[in-house]
């Protein structure tokens, strides 16, 4: 659903690096259906990082921002509740 992206918290300020990192939450609770882009993957703004399962609807979770998938919190087939760390983004 175009409507239903994830919710990214910045993690840290911008260090000496220019480096920030950011957990990307769940926007439901249901069930990890597919992983897309795994760690170490370069995404773009937009990317679908994974998809959710809730209520047989399939939820994209996108990118909000550039940069490398530093982590994964989940695997397929994992429940997972609104507002859960699926995975850090490293831009």
């Amino acid at each position: 659903m175009a409507g239903d992206l994830l919710t990214v918290s910045e993690k840290s300020a911008m260090g000496s690096e220019g480096v920030s990192t950011m957990e990307v939450n769940s926007p439901v609770t249901g069930t990890v259906w597919k992983i897309e882009i795994g760690a170490g993957g370069r995404v773009q703004e937009g990317d679908v990082i994974m998809i959710l399962e809730s209520m047989k609807m399939e939820i994209p979770v996108e990118a909000e921002a550039a940069g490398i998938v530093q982590s994964l919190a989940v695997e397929p087939g994992v429940a997972v509740d609104e507002g859960q760390t699926l995975c850090v983004i490293e831009s």
